[in-house]
């Protein structure tokens, strides 16, 4: 990766590599944003639904729900952040492969490796989602520890709650 990076400095070849890194494979594009913790990639022709693993966001249009603080700009913010990018998908040797819902659960990264699910908690668009065992639930924790004590996004826009069951949760727009 070294040398795509000088590549990428480099005039022509930077642009060369700029698009080898966008179609090499493992790279998947992105047919639909459904919201700030879910996507819709093509991945070898099949239209396949991703969830994020260890993220939740703000609901935006969960049925017999209302939309939540900060959902939408959770969902913005998620698909600014990927934006026209390929992104790369990884398991967790903790996690099941689908979920109740029959989605792909996967860590997502952009091209230049940083981590969806972490810039999400990071910037208080979402909460660490340690409902599920998963290999960076400790890592996720920290990320929302410190996201709340700088009041960031949602810690500073909305009144996050906790549930009987743990998980935290916005108030209502």
């Amino acid at each position: 990766m070294a040398l795509i990076g000088y590549a990428q400095t480099q005039g022509w070849l930077g642009a060369a590599a700029n698009t080898a890194v966008q179609t090499q494979p493992g790279l998947y594009s992105i047919e639909r944003f459904v919201d700030g913790d879910t996507i819709v990639v093509n991945m070898d022709g099949k239209k396949e639904t991703i969830r994020m693993i260890g993220v939740d966001t703000p609901e935006t249009h969960k049925p017999n729900s209302p939309v939540q603080c900060y959902g939408p700009a959770a969902a913005a913010f998620t698909k600014n952040l990927i934006g026209s990018s390929n992104v790369r998908l990884a398991a967790d040797s903790k996690s099941t492969n689908r979920d109740r819902y029959d989605r792909l659960l996967r860590y997502v990264y952009l091209p230049d490796g940083r981590m969806v699910e972490q810039e999400l908690i990071t910037n208080g668009y979402g909460f660490a989602y340690l409902d599920f065992p998963f290999d960076k639930s400790g890592d996720f924790a920290r990320y929302q520890d410190q996201a709340r004590a700088a009041t960031k996004g949602l810690w500073g826009n909305c009144k996050p709650y906790r549930l009987d069951s743990g998980r935290w949760q916005t108030n209502n727009q």
